[in-house]
Formats: C-alpha cells, structure tokens, sequence
C-alpha cells in the first residue's frame, strides 16, 4: 500500500507532464491548420523549410537552456556567448587559418568554458545564477567585441563552413528533399539531449538538483560539481547555436545576440518545463521552439507589423507561464 502511495506523486507528474506536452503539440497544429487557411502562402515546402531553418539556432539554444532551467536555474548570456563561440570559430578559421573542424571545435569549447564559469560562480561562489549569467552575458558581450575589433568576421575563404548550415545532405541522398544540414543537425541534437536528459545519470541529477537541492545534497550528490557539468553541457549547446548562425550568416556578427536568451528561455518555457525546476523536457522543447517560429512566420506572411508580432509572443509567453502555475498547483 506504502509503495502504491509513493508511486503517485511520480505517475501524477508523468501524466502533467504529457499532458502539458500535447497541448504545446495541439498548439503547434493549430497553428499550423489556421495560418494555412488564412494564407495560401504558409504551407509550401519552401516556407516551412524556411521555418525548420529559423528554428535551428533558438532551438539549439533552448535545448541548453532546458537543461539549465531544470535545475531551477537560469541562463541569460546564452545568447551573447552565442556570438562569442561565434567570433571565435571566425578567429580561428578565418585569423589564424586553422582548418574548419579545428574551429568548429574552438566554437564549442567557447561555449562550454563560458557554462564552466557561470556554473563554478554559482555553485562554489554562491552567487545567485540570475546574476552570474548576467555578468557572463556582459563578458561575453564585451570580449565577442574586443576580439573582432568590433567588425564582423567574415567566412568568405571557406566554402566548407557555410555548408555546415546551409548545405544538404539530404538533398545528396535523395534529390529533391533539400532540407538544410541546420535542421538536420538540430534534431541531431535534440535526439541527443533528449538521451542525456531521459537515460543518463547526468539527466537524474539534473532533476534531483531542480526538485529539491538540499535533499541531493543531504544524500550525498555533490551537488555543485553536477550543476557545473550541467553549465558545461549547456555551454556546448550555446557554441554549436553560435557555430550554425555564423555558417548561416557566413560570418560572425559581434553585435548580435542580445535578446536570444528571452526567444530560448520562452520556447523551453512554451514546451512545457517548469521554472521552478524539477520539470522538463526536450521534446516540449522542441515544440515550443517550432511554436515560436511558426507564430512569428505566420504573422509576418500576414503582414502583421513587427510590433504587433513581439505583442503577440508575449501573450503566447505570458499564457505559458501561467499554464505552468496551474500546473504546479494542481501537482
């Protein structure tokens, strides 16, 4: 009788948590359906290629950001360690004249001693992740300016490079089907987050940690070596983010990235994970990422000013939320 009693609370949030995940997938249907109807222009091949290509980059940005906020954590400097992961790749590839793979490793290790920082502050330093992330977004910021002399950096000697994004292989293998290696590459990841956050012990921890921080530590989990990794690894995500825009862009802007953290943090919230931590998932990530990026699309083919567009997604941000409040009442 004990047992079936602690098995409750455990299947109660398994069925919040589908149900939170088919309503975002119910949502992201019905957008689909009304944005087809009111314009004949939303459900063509290339406009939803164009969509899946607009998503790569915030969507690769929030699988990191849900590792985090599962934690009960957040991150606001992912999007402007984006751009230095992103000035870094430049520096090595296009500076230093290292080949492409060197600087694509250079553009993920970027990102993850950026995580490695922010992590170490709040874990060992006390410092509240709300204010670590901020500093690290100011840093990055800074250092993503000082090191390209605050000019863009360019990847025009390198053909390989814009491929990463905007190549197909799968166009390769089955002609026609010209999906870009972007898209494929975030759902690459997400299958990978999905493994790290579903069948790991680094998945286990990371929900421990969210669900209640002390009795991890009382029961033996080092608790800020996980929450490091946990940066790390969400680090890693930000400097692949950084690696696809800079491919997509062909070059690496020093000014770009303020304001991606709120578009990550809103689709990971619009999937379905907690912000109180404890709950999450990747898929309803990558829901509420493709939420986001078809609500934008069909506004815009709408001919919806873009002011009223940021309007529109802060409604769709504030609904979420309060989704998540009834949630956790309810659980």
């Amino acid at each position: 009788m004990k047992v079936e009693t602690e098995k409750l609370p455990t299947q109660r949030f398994k069925f919040n948590a589908g149900l939170q995940q088919f309503l975002a997938f119910g949502s992201l249907i019905f957008l689909v359906i009304f944005f087809s109807i009111a314009s004949s222009n939303f459900f063509h091949f290339s406009n939803i290629v164009g969509i899946l290509l607009s998503t790569a980059v915030i969507g690769v940005l929030a699988l990191g950001a849900t590792f985090v906020i599962v934690t009960g954590g957040i991150d606001l400097s992912v999007g402007t360690v984006m751009t230095l992961s992103a000035v870094m790749t430049g520096v090595f590839i296009t500076m230093w004249g290292l080949p492409v793979w060197v600087g694509v490793i250079g553009g993920l290790m970027t990102g993850a001693v950026c995580g490695l920082i922010s992590g170490f502050t709040i874990s060992k330093l006390g410092i509240p992740p709300f204010i670590a992330t901020l500093a690290m977004m100011m840093i990055a910021k800074g250092l993503a300016l000082i090191i390209s002399g605050t000019k863009p950096v360019y990847f025009t000697q390198s053909e390989v490079f814009m491929k990463i994004s905007l190549g197909s292989v799968l166009n390769d293998l089955i002609p026609g089907f010209d999906i870009p290696n972007a898209v494929v590459i975030f759902f690459i990841a997400a299958i990978i987050g999905s493994v790290l956050l579903s069948r790991t012990i680094v998945g286990r921890y990371n929900f421990a940690i969210g669900s209640n921080e002390e009795a991890t530590r009382l029961s033996g989990v080092n608790v800020g070596r996980w929450k490091i990794l946990i940066y790390m690894i969400a680090g890693l995500f930000t400097g692949l983010a950084g690696i696809l825009m800079a491919s997509r862009l062909n070059s690496a802007q020093p000014s770009l990235g303020m304001g991606y953290e709120l578009e990550a943090i809103a689709a990971v919230v619009i999937g379905g994970t907690s912000l109180s931590g404890g709950k999450g998932t990747i898929v309803g990530t990558v829901i509420g990422a493709l939420i986001m990026s078809v609500l934008t699309n069909g506004l815009r083919i709408l001919s919806v000013p873009q002011e009223w567009q940021t309007v529109v997604v802060g409604f769709v941000i504030l609904l979420a939320v309060y989704a998540d409040i009834l949630r956790r009442r309810k659980a």
